[in-house]
Formats: structure tokens, sequence, C-alpha cells
């Protein structure tokens, strides 16, 4: 009995120290965590100016985002800005096209809704590149989409420019229609490229290269359709046609980079071909981190396949990221009332493109800006910044146009407003949408989610498109009221629900979403379970 007392007290005394021994390397883990996490909280708000530590992205990786950029959302942006400039020419050649079909004039109201056609399609298109974009970017990889996409924009090229010899103003709405498919395939790949082959470090300044060649596109799209260059009468098929000069670029610039690294990894499973890739992008520097950081997302995401979108939708673990993700994604709308504001501001129509060039300029200035700030104040500082500043130009832009006739001086106040939106916007929300898109989701479910926030945004530009004359018809001034609210609840929402994500990991993203998920399900369960009590007792 003794014996096997003894024996009973070594076991309990065994597993007391192995008890203990746990609970000594858990607290040990926790002690270094928090280190870890003081340490990254004195270094998360660094001075602006400070450069201690600070090393610039390789060479390779600047050429490879501006390989992909002229082919991507450049193209967005130019096709975009460059049908301001023909629209009486085109109108012109489509009722001369119809008097020399029908021998008769082509009423008022066809002409307009054949223009409405033409400039409309983009939008459509545009969607329609969104929803198969991701999957291209499964199936080719993230270059290969891209590579791809080309095609489209060399047919949209080439019909757009023998519409007017051939006299067939259908190729047109054809040749607009295929532009808006190139542009909706690369606005949803090449977000999706850049988050991936970024150094974690540079993560949000990389991804801005989206927004810098949206902007860039838009600033020489206004230039080209100047009069003084290829804004003339004569000149607009030559106008149109030029989209081919960025997907030729492309063709012959994009081979030559790598294919995504943590696409090569997760999705691919192929080290090799991921560790070139990596060597190739960072070129001496050492990469490692980016390494661990994929393997690990490589580990977690094992035995799962990508996510179509309506996986996604269905998805509650990821219901929050992907609100985020819509809100976000919605249009600027002021861009479709600068015009107007500028004829209300007494601006003569023919001065109007070299005004609405000025507000090109500030948001290729005010992209440009954004990608130099983001890594030191962050996301959420300027996004809802952003949303904040926006809500007050509208209120600002609301009472200049209320108050018109009051003073000589208060239209060119209201044109001050919209300039001041357009660097608000720019500084936040212009820039940190796509970052934050990309940094909200893991490889599994990216894909998807950039399908989903990609049409959403399609489909509101075409709904506001088409919606925005009887809004300012119905509402004038006040229209932009609508447009305050929407811009405070989303500053709102984005203060409460939404974590800073720079200098994170994917995963750790994920998990702080993750933790918000299961708080919500706690409460809810307690709640269930207080009620079923409740009517036990009873």
């Amino acid at each position: 009995m003794s014996g096997v007392a003894s024996t009973e007290a070594n076991r309990d005394a065994s597993v007391s120290s192995c008890y203990y021994t746990e609970r000594l390397e858990i607290e040990i883990q926790k002690l270094t965590l928090k280190m870890v996490k003081g340490t990254e909280a004195v270094t998360e708000y660094q001075p602006l100016l400070s450069d201690s530590n600070m090393k610039l992205p390789n060479k390779s990786l600047l050429l490879a985002i501006c390989a992909v950029g002229i082919g991507g959302s450049f193209q967005c942006g130019y096709n975009m800005s460059i049908m301001n400039a023909p629209t009486k020419s085109i109108q012109n050649f489509i009722n001369q096209t119809w008097l020399g079909r029908y021998e008769i004039d082509i009423t008022e109201h066809m002409l307009t809704l054949l223009w409405s056609i033409i400039v409309s399609i983009f939008t459509l298109g545009g969607l329609i590149g969104a929803t198969f974009g991701g999957k291209l970017a499964i199936k080719l990889g993230r270059k290969g989409a891209l590579l791809i996409n080309n095609t489209f924009a060399l047919l949209a090229a080439l019909l757009m420019g023998l519409s007017y010899p051939s006299g067939v103003y259908e190729l047109l709405i054809v040749g607009r229609f295929l532009s808006g498919i190139n542009a909706g395939v690369g606005v949803c790949v090449q977000p999706l490229y850049l988050g991936e082959i970024a150094p974690r470090a540079f993560r949000g300044a990389v991804a801005m290269g989206t927004s810098i060649f949206i902007t860039g596109g838009i600033l020489v799209g206004q230039v080209i359709g100047l009069k003084e260059l290829l804004g003339r009468d004569d000149l607009w098929p030559v106008l149109l046609s030029t989209t081919s000069i960025p997907a030729m670029m492309q063709l012959l610039i994009l081979p030559w980079f790598p294919e995504s690294p943590r696409y090569l990894l997760i999705e691919r499973g192929d080290s090799d071909a991921c560790t070139n890739a990596l060597r190739w992008l960072h070129g001496q520097q050492d990469y490692s981190a980016e390494w661990e950081d994929m393997e690990r997302e490589r580990i977690s995401s094992q035995g799962q396949e990508p996510m179509s979108p309506w996986q996604l939708v269905r998805n509650p673990t990821l219901r929050w990221q992907l609100t985020t993700s819509v809100l976000l994604n919605g249009i600027n709308a002021i861009y479709f009332y600068a015009s107007y504001v500028f004829g209300q501001s007494g601006i003569p129509a023919s001065k109007i493109p070299y005004v609405t060039l000025g507000t090109g300029a500030c948001e290729c200035l005010t992209a440009l800006t954004c990608g130099m700030l983001i890594e030191s104040l962050g996301r959420r500082v300027l996004i809802i910044g952003g949303y904040s500043l926006m809500t007050f130009w509208c209120a600002c832009l609301t009472l200049t146009l209320t108050l018109q006739d009051i003073s000589p001086l208060v239209p060119y106040l209201s044109m001050a407003c919209v300039f001041a939106f357009i660097l608000s916007f720019g500084l936040g929300p212009g820039g940190v949408t796509n970052i934050l898109n990309g940094e909200l989701f893991t490889q599994t479910s990216r894909s998807a989610a950039y399908m989903i926030g990609g049409s959403i945004n399609w489909l509101s530009l075409f709904i506001i498109g088409i919606l925005f004359p009887f809004i300012v018809n119905g509402l004038m001034q006040y229209c932009f009221l609508v447009f305050l609210v929407i811009c405070c609840v989303v500053a709102t929402y984005i203060f409460f629900m939404v974590p800073e994500t720079k200098n994170k990991t994917f995963l750790e993203i994920q998990a702080e979403f993750q933790s918000k998920y299961e708080r919500k399900n706690k409460t809810r369960n307690s709640r269930g379970a207080g009620i079923t009590l409740c009517s036990v007792s009873r």
C-alpha cells in the first residue's frame, strides 16, 4: 500500500511539475509577445521624416510596379477621360451616318440615347471584366491574366479606329464595351499582384501604384484630348485608338518580370519559382521575413481551394471584411458633378476642359502624396481623415451653391470646394481603398473579394452615371447632402470597426477580425442562454 501511495505521489508530483513547466512556458511566450508588441508600438508612430533603419525598395520592384500599371489601372483612367474631348465630334459623326443611311436627320432624343450608350457601356464592360478577372488570375496567374487582358484593349482600339472610315458608329459601342472589360480586369488583377509582391514594410506604398496609375491615366487622357493635340474634330478616331499604345507596351515589358511569389507558393506549390521571384524582386535584400509569412499562410490554407464570390458571401467568418470592402468600393460621385459645378460658377464651356485638367492634376498629386504618407500615418488616419474632410467640403459646397447670388466671388468658392473635395478624396479613400481590399483577406479569399468589390464599384458607377441628371434636376444643390451623409457614415464605421493594418501580416489581420466575430457570437450565445434559462425557470 505504501508503494502504491508513493507511486501515486510521484505521479502527482510529475504531473504537477509538467503543469507548472507548461504554465511557465506559456507565461514566457506571453511576456515575449508583449515585448514584441511594445517594440512595434514604439516603431509604429515614428516621425514622418525619420529614416532610421529605412531601406528603399529594390529597383526591380519599382520597375515591376510600372510594368503592371501601364497596361492595368492606367488604361482605366485613360479610357474614362478621353471621351470628354470628342463629344461633339462623335455626335456629328453619328448624325452624318444616320443621315446617310436613312436620309433623315437623327432626332435629339435618339442622338442622346446613342451617346449615353457609348459612354455608359464602358462601365458595363468594367462590371463584366471585374466578375471574371479574379478567375483569370487564379487559372492563368496574375501576370498571365494581365497579358491576356491586353487583347481586349487592342481589339477595342482597332474597332474604334475603324468606326469613322467605315461609317459604322456601332463599332464605337463594341469598342467601348471591350475597353471596359479591359479596365475591369486590370483594376481587379493589378492590385492583387502589387499586394502580393510588396514587402510588408512597403505594402501600402506599393499598392498605391494602382491609384497613381489611374490618376495618371486620367491626367494624360485630359492632356491628349485638348484641342491643341488630338482633341480636334478630324483626329478623334486617332485619339480613341491610342489605347493600343499602353497595351503594346505592357506586352513587350511585362513578360520579363516574375509571377507573384505568393501565388506561386500558396496556389501552385512551386517553392523554387517562388524563391527565384523573391530574389528577383528583392535583389540583395533579405527576404526571409516575406518567405516566413507566405509559408505560414500556406500552412494555414492547406487543403483549401480558392473561394468563389458566392462562397465568400456565405462565409460568416469573413462577414466584417466583406462589409468593409463593399462600403469602401462605392463610387466617388462628385466627379459626375464637377462640370455642373464649374458651369454654375460662370466658367465658359470652352474653358471647362482646362479647369477639369486641374482636377486631374490634383488627383495625381494627392495619389503621390498619399503614397509617401501611408507607411508613416497608417491606413486608418488617412481614410478616416479623408472621409471627414469630404463631409466638411460637401457641407461647404451645398452652402456656396445655395448662396450663389450673394457675391460674384461665391461661385468661385464652389469651384474651390470641388478641388478641396478631390484633394481630400485622393489623400485618403482614393488610395487606401485598394490597399485595404488586399490586406483584409488571405490568399484563398482575396481574388473573390476583388471580384465582389470591383463589381460593386463598376455597378455603382453605371447606376450613378445614368441617374445623376435626375438627381441634379430633383435636388439641385442639395444633392451633395446625400454624399455628406454617406461620407459621415463610412468614416464612423471605419473608426469603430476596422483595425489598423500597417506592418501586420495577412494572418494577423485575419485574426483580429476573427476575434471580433467570436466576441459577437459569444454575446449572441450568452443572450440566447439567458432567454432559455428564463423560459425554463417559468
